[in-house]
């Protein structure tokens, strides 16, 4: 890899595991100075001395995207220790599929409260070191789900109101130099879609092989494959690109 990132820093909730942990990889592999928050301490700790092992600039901290304290002190600690916050992607996200009828308020609130809070609490704690710097990436981590999925009425929800989100934010900040655009992965090998094939009462190959026959590139995505996506619209270069989504799933969606 390059140094595509060197100097800048990326901050990236629930960046722990599966695609978190690879965009944070990609942007260390390029010289970024690499802020990830999680609540999984245990898979923190790991991320931590596996990218410190590797060399990398790593800032981790133990803490909750629906906790508006800990998301802005974590922010606090990211700028003081690298002196800026150059791009945050919001990917911190969790599943709680159930059909409608048997939905709880618990399954509908923790969902929304995740992304759609979570989001909207880590970017307004990066955008106001962004606008004093003039410049700043954010990228939203969405779904295909956002354009309707059976059992997923919270998770489409949610990440179709990233997207909106996504949208204003590029509308309001572009004038600062930050652009604000939205990855939209469909069927990812991860632990999340482990936890569906689970869910489903299916053997995780099965999901996978089932997943893969409706995919034209014929095969499933991996966490690296939204990792590039990610960098396409970190990078300086895309300074022009703004207010998008892009669907990372291997074809079209409508």
């Amino acid at each position: 890899m390059g140094n595509s990132f060197e100097g800048k820093t990326a901050f990236v909730t629930g960046g722990s595991r599966g695609i978190g942990r690879q965009i944070a990889e990609r942007f260390a592999s390029e010289g970024a100075n690499v802020a990830i928050i999680d609540v999984n301490e245990e898979a923190l700790q790991t991320a931590q001395e596996e990218m410190a092992g590797k060399g990398y600039s790593i800032y981790t901290r133990n803490a909750s995207v629906t906790d508006k304290e800990q998301i802005e002190q974590a922010m606090k600690e990211v700028f003081e220790r690298f002196g800026s916050i150059d791009v945050l992607v919001n990917n911190a996200g969790v599943i709680r599929d159930n059909m409608l009828f048997k939905m709880t308020d618990e399954d509908w609130l923790t969902v929304t409260d995740v992304h759609l809070k979570g989001a909207f609490y880590a970017t307004r704690a990066a955008q106001q070191y962004m606008t004093q710097n003039k410049y700043g990436r954010i990228i939203n981590i969405s779904s295909t789900s956002a354009l309707g999925n059976r059992g997923q009425a919270n998770y489409a929800t949610a990440k179709a109101g990233l997207q909106g989100f996504t949208k204003t934010l590029a509308i309001e900040l572009g004038k600062y130099g930050i652009t604000a655009n939205a990855v939209a992965p469909g069927f990812i090998e991860t632990d999340m879609t482990k936890a569906t094939a689970e869910r489903i009462g299916v053997p995780f190959e099965e999901l996978v092989k089932a997943s893969v026959s409706a995919i034209p590139v014929g095969r499933s995505g991996k966490p690296e494959d939204i990792a590039n996506a990610v960098a396409f619209f970190a990078d300086e270069r895309s300074s022009f690109v703004s207010g998008q989504v892009l669907y990372v799933a291997g074809g079209p969606k409508n």
